[in-house]
């Protein structure tokens, strides 16, 4: 017997039946989906839980069954399953880099695609690898270990390693992608916040036929030096309404963490607009006598 406010309990109650439908037709219900339920109905009393979290992809893993979590990420396996090249933008934890890990799997083990492409800005190495010590890989795998981390959360390491040694899944730095044309691949570029406006233009001319790009990024966790612009901020402008072209925005209430990252996502979204607000005015200085004669000319 559900007891409260008349709209909060009807809404618990779809919540609940949801839920119970989806247990029926086997369906995993964790404590994971049961929270994001909740977030779902609270945000909409409409909201179909079962188009959500029954968008099985495919991936040969016994570990879990992987699945949207959030209707942002139900649009975004939506979008990569539609379009040629994806952008999913938003914050830390929304599933932006696994999803597109897992898409691309499925895609390989299909055989729709010939190989995986995962990428990433080196930008703590400033991409100068070759001041590193070690060969390629002892270099470059501190940077790309949270891609290796999706791939051994859906296939075995043994799986990992076959398809690395044949070709079938390459992990390398962004600077690594120049010069380059991949046809027949599903391409990743991840931290796409930390490329810079000319790598951003060379890894998407990459793009070759039947092949698929996902970038994601979080443009509120920028770490180029100030000088140098975000190729993700800029793309948004540069490319929106090109066919073929999809952008995907995540908030927190994509966030599939720890229930403290939302709110810690939202805290410091709160103290970035106060500071900004609070952030006085650059006025433009008083043009010097021998600019405002040549503006007069």
């Amino acid at each position: 017997m559900l007891k409260g406010d008349e709209r909060q309990v009807r809404r618990a109650e779809r919540a609940l039946t949801q839920l119970a439908e989806l247990l029926r037709s086997g369906a995993p219900v964790r404590g994971g989906e049961v929270r994001a339920a909740v977030r779902m109905i609270a945000a909409d009393a409409d909201a179909d839980l079962k188009a959500v979290f029954s968008d099985a992809i495919a991936v040969p893993s016994r570990k879990k069954l992987i699945t949207p979590k959030t209707r942002g990420q139900k649009r975004y396996v939506d979008a990569i399953r539609g379009h040629d090249m994806v952008f999913g933008i938003g914050p830390a934890g929304t599933g932006k880099s696994f999803l597109a890990v897992a898409m691309a799997v499925s895609a390989l083990m299909k055989r729709e695609v010939a190989r995986i492409v995962l990428t990433r800005p080196a930008v703590e190495a400033g991409e100068r690898l070759g001041f590193l010590p070690g060969d390629l890989y002892e270099k470059v795998h501190p940077y790309l270990r949270p891609l290796y981390d999706a791939l051994y959360d859906m296939l075995e390491s043994e799986k990992v390693a076959s398809l690395m040694e044949k070709g079938a899944i390459e992990i390398a730095p962004l600077a690594y992608m120049r010069g380059r044309t991949l046809n027949d691949a599903f391409i990743i570029l991840d931290e796409a916040q930390n490329s810079t406006t000319e790598q951003m233009k060379m890894f998407l001319t990459r793009l070759g036929f039947n092949s698929k790009m996902v970038i994601t990024g979080d443009i509120t966790q920028v770490d180029l030096p100030a000088s140098r612009h975000s190729g993700l901020i800029e793309v948004q402008a540069i490319l929106e309404g090109v066919p073929g072209v999809t952008f995907v925005y995540f908030d927190d209430h994509d966030v599939v963490r720890h229930r403290l990252v939302s709110a810690i996502i939202r805290a410091y979204g709160a103290h970035e607009a106060r500071s900004a607000a609070a952030r006085p005015a650059v006025e433009a200085p008083p043009a010097r006598d021998d600019e405002a004669t040549a503006g007069a000319c």
